[in-house]
């Protein structure tokens, strides 16, 4: 049965209402760069398990490493390669694992490489270098961010922003009372996921490092109110990842005024 008739009155209705929203497509060349940062995704998630693959066969066999850190240092690689299984079906196990896990991490340094000039010589260059100089957004970080959102113009405010990433708290409230929850988790799941860990740096004190852009002066102010702000949570008795999420809820809002051109404070009240 056809229904164009009643879907069009439907779609007037709603008009009318206002209760349409604007959909906002993302060019040719964002969604090619949001697929590749996915794809170095998913290959990152594939490293991940393969090492913990290795390990968890290595520990069954009581091989454990007590050298320094478990991480993937160069010093633990080593390790790995220097161990040999007695049963040879569990050392040709362990070889293939090995061989897959090179793979993954050949497959992921070219991926970074790629978006590595990418950052320099494309037309995302500058968006990086602005975004770089929030403490906690390196490169592979703002070019996630860049993807995923395409133009931050769109949001009118930083809550519509913090409010497509899911990181506002649910409410749930009648007449006089007021019943807050846990964060909506609406939205892009791997933009809010970016956004929280980079606000997880801002759990150290403020500083200038000779590795990374020199901040400018809203992206320094973002580094000393955030912090204070975190300490703050932390001295309350909020988890980390409470406080991360609430770090991350202002971080959104200094990065939609500096990618908006919007005005400090004290120059929109000049």
């Amino acid at each position: 049965m056809k229904t164009d008739r009643r879907d069009a009155k439907k779609l007037v209705r709603l008009y009318r209402a206002g209760a349409l929203s604007f959909v906002h497509p993302p060019t040719p060349e964002t969604e090619g760069l949001r697929d590749l940062l996915r794809c170095r995704e998913d290959l990152r998630r594939a490293r991940v398990v393969a090492r913990n693959r290795v390990a968890k066969q290595l520990l069954r066999y009581g091989r454990v490493y007590r050298e320094g850190k478990r991480l993937p240092t160069k010093g633990h690689r080593e390790w790995v390669n220097r161990q040999h299984l007695d049963d040879p079906l569990a050392q040709a196990a362990l070889e293939q694992a090995l061989i897959h896990l090179d793979g993954l991490d050949r497959q992921v340094a070219l991926l970074d490489a790629s978006l590595e000039r990418l950052a320099r010589e494309g037309r995302v260059g500058r968006p990086v270098q602005v975004l770089g100089r929030f403490r906690g957004i390196a490169t592979l970080t703002a070019l996630g961010l860049i993807s995923e959102i395409g133009d931050f113009a769109r949001f009118s405010s930083p809550r519509e922003l913090m409010s497509w990433r899911g990181i506002t708290p649910s409410e749930y409230s009648s007449g006089q009372q007021q019943h807050r929850g846990h964060i909506t988790h609406a939205g892009n799941e791997y933009a809010r996921r970016l956004l929280i860990e980079a606000a997880s740096h801002y759990r150290h004190p403020p500083r200038r490092s000779s590795r990374r852009p020199e901040p400018d002066e809203r992206a320094w102010q973002a580094q000393v109110r955030l912090f204070h702000r975190w300490r703050h949570l932390a001295n309350h008795g909020k988890r980390s990842t409470v406080a991360n999420v609430a770090i991350a809820r202002e971080l959104a809002g200094f990065i939609w005024a500096v990618m908006t051109h919007q005005p400090k404070r004290e120059e929109a009240a000049a």
